[in-house]
């Protein structure tokens, strides 16, 4: 007697998962003939073992094809809709009945930059069709029963149109493919035949890195039904906020110039739009408009976090500076307004993926997450505590949330002797610094402004601390007030907060920005002919170094109320100018000094002029407010002592991040 097939039910899945027991998952056969029948009998299905899918289905014999997804847009204004090219590898039983989620990663650097840290890009057979994708995302999740969709973004590789470096057209093209995923939007084969994507359950989770990331976002953000997750890495949440801070610019050209770098059409079909990105950007003064605006998932014009009801797991560097980490933060308190299921790893290298940084981990806790958000298993993921956050080389910490609940907010005073402390300075002490260009005439280093700082210089001001007798943890974001006035219409205002103490650090500022790839590979996944499962290692690099800048900040004083309206300043009027520096996650060692650095032009992060003028820094109005962990008896004493004793800062040569698009 021929044993029946198992059948999944609700119950029996619940049940499997939770006590570790194999299942077949959902998804019923067709009718078919009795050899059919008697083959599929056999065949694996989604199996799930200890609250995750288990590796039960062929990649070698998977299915990879591609389809154009028809959109509404028009973004290369030819006349015809833009469609997008979606290259696909599923289990080849998704054909006979098995209905599977899609991990999706929507990217413009598959024919340009390439992805993941070896450069990977697609690869395909003599009838178009893929047959090598980059990342580990199908070697691993397709034998668990996975579709992975790699998605060229609008205008790029094998899709219609023109980029618009994170405009609507770019955001709405990877909509598209949720909506075709999802029955509400058209598909045709390369020979032109309509194809609907009956082999999923229509459960989408986006993932990527950068602009990649930065993509999920943004398709998060339009609200899109069946986009059940999305995982961004290093990714952006306002376009602006990468471009720029309060009016100073981290670059010129940003917006046509990546539009430029992601497109391998014949440079002449996107030139107007390039153009068009050239002027809205508005490089001249540096302020937000409605093109901005567009460009904004927070609270822009056609995209809002308040539309997300996708859970998030983001990953992002405190020391990430191409993609600073308030794209992070500010996103994070968006989502947390809104009730969103969130998790959060924050580690503290710069622009690198989390596979190269806790590769084992990586993939596990990935694994957990997308089983739990698209295969609707019920494991523990969502019950771990929501942030892991690397306070040292390798050294990681869990929290119940980002900033550490038990932060506290301390500020920080300078004081007319050049100490930092928690008292405010007697009314009437100043302090005075010009705002003048370098050697080269393009302005000061972050080394010139951090190091020595018991030096007085004439383009900067620096208050330091006492020794601090213990530990202190620095979590969330710092905020700087400074009461000032100039003799010019405006200044850039450049606020450093400085650890000066020698330490082993993560060496963010170095080359591979805190990792180092080795010659030997590890493997995630199947492997086939033409697309291997096996990856470079990496490892930590670390740095002993005699200070360390823990916390950045930027301002054009002409955009302290708005960013939109600059106020120019009437000389020798004090005007009081709040703003929050980027965030952080950072460990002040026992016998170190905290010390706050106030300057003008920074051209190490700003593509900014230096205006030349003379800015008084009123000290009784001026401070920096930082979040700290308490200890049990507090610490507010122990963030700022009072110097004891003459101290002569180090000097320092701090090296310059490279900058990576990808």
């Amino acid at each position: 007697m021929a044993r029946r097939p198992l059948a999944r039910t609700r119950r029996s899945a619940t049940i499997a998962a939770l006590t570790g027991a194999a299942v077949v998952a959902a998804g019923a056969l067709p009718a078919a003939n009795a050899a059919d029948a008697a083959t599929r009998t056999t065949t694996p299905r989604i199996v799930v073992r200890n609250g995750v899918t288990q590796p039960v289905f062929s990649y070698k014999d998977a299915i990879r094809e591609h389809v154009y997804v028809q959109t509404g847009l028009d973004s290369d204004h030819d006349g015809r809709p833009d469609r997008v090219n979606v290259d696909i590898v599923r289990p080849r039983e998704s054909d006979h009945g098995l209905k599977v989620p899609v991990i999706m990663d929507e990217s413009p650097y598959y024919d340009n930059l390439g992805r993941g840290n070896e450069g990977q890009k697609k690869k395909y057979d003599a009838n178009g069709n893929p047959i090598s994708f980059p990342l580990f995302y199908d070697n691993y999740f397709v034998p668990r029963g996975y579709a992975f969709l790699a998605v060229d973004m609008v205008g790029t590789t094998r899709s219609d149109g023109c980029p618009t470096s994170g405009g609507p057209t770019d955001v709405l093209g990877g909509k598209a493919v949720v909506d075709w995923l999802n029955g509400r939007a058209k598909a045709f084969t390369a020979d032109g035949k309509p194809v609907k994507a009956s082999w999923t359950t229509g459960h989408t989770g986006m993932i990527g890195k950068s602009y990649d990331g930065t993509l999920a976002n943004g398709v998060a953000a339009t609200g899109v039904k069946g986009l059940d997750t999305i995982v961004p890495i290093s990714a952006i949440s306002s376009w602006y906020d990468y471009s720029r801070m309060n009016g100073t610019k981290y670059w010129t050209g940003e917006q046509d110039g990546l539009a430029q770098t992601v497109d391998t059409d014949p440079p002449a079909k996107c030139a107007a739009v390039r153009d068009y990105l050239a002027k809205a950007q508005d490089d001249e003064t540096g302020n937000y408009n409605a093109y901005w605006n567009t460009t904004n998932y927070r609270h822009g014009s056609f995209a809002d976090v308040r539309n997300v009801h996708a859970s998030v797991f983001a990953i992002h560097g405190v020391n990430d500076f191409n993609v600073k980490d308030n794209q992070f933060a500010e996103w994070w308190q968006g989502l947390k307004k809104q009730g969103v299921a969130r998790k959060v790893w924050l580690h503290q290298r710069g622009h690198v993926d989390p596979f190269d940084i806790r590769r084992q981990d990586w993939v596990n806790t990935l694994h957990k997450w997308f089983d739990h958000e698209l295969q609707k298993i019920p494991n523990d993921v969502l019950k771990q505590p929501r942030a892991d956050v690397e306070v040292g080389p390798d050294q990681w910490i869990t929290q119940a949330d980002w900033p550490a609940p038990g932060a506290r907010t301390v500020p920080l005073r300078p004081g007319k002797d050049g100490s930092l402390g928690l008292k405010p300075a007697k009314p009437g002490g100043t302090g005075t610094f010009t705002d003048l260009p370098g050697p080269d005439n393009g302005g000061y280093t972050e080394s010139d402004l951090a190091s020595d700082p018991t030096t007085a210089k004439p383009y900067r001001l620096a208050y330091v601390s006492g020794p601090v007798p213990k530990a202190v943890r620095i979590s969330g974001t710092p905020q700087a007030r400074l009461r000032v006035k100039t003799d010019k219409p405006t200044s850039d205002l450049t606020v450093l907060l400085v650890d000066y103490g020698t330490d082993t650090r993560v060496d963010y500022l170095g080359a591979g920005s805190g990792i180092k790839t080795l010659t030997t590979r590890s493997c995630f996944g199947e492997s086939t002919a033409d697309d291997s499962a096996c990856y470079l290692d990496t490892r930590t690099t670390t740095a002993t170094t005699p200070l360390n800048v823990v916390a950045r900040g930027w301002m054009d004083a002409w955009n302290r109320t708005s960013l939109s309206h600059p106020t120019p300043l009437t000389s020798g009027k004090y005007y009081s100018i709040g703003w929050k520096t980027l965030s952080q996650e950072y460990v002040l060692k026992p016998g170190h000094r905290l010390g706050l650095v106030i300057a003008g032009t920074d051209v190490d992060n700003t593509t900014e002029t230096p205006t030349g003028a003379n800015v008084t820094v009123d000290l009784a109005g001026s401070s920096i407010t930082v979040p700290v962990v308490l200890a049990p008896n507090g610490v507010t004493s122990q963030l700022a002592p009072a110097p004891t004793a003459p101290w002569r800062g180090p000097k320092a040569n701090l090296p310059h991040q490279e900058k990576k698009f990808f």
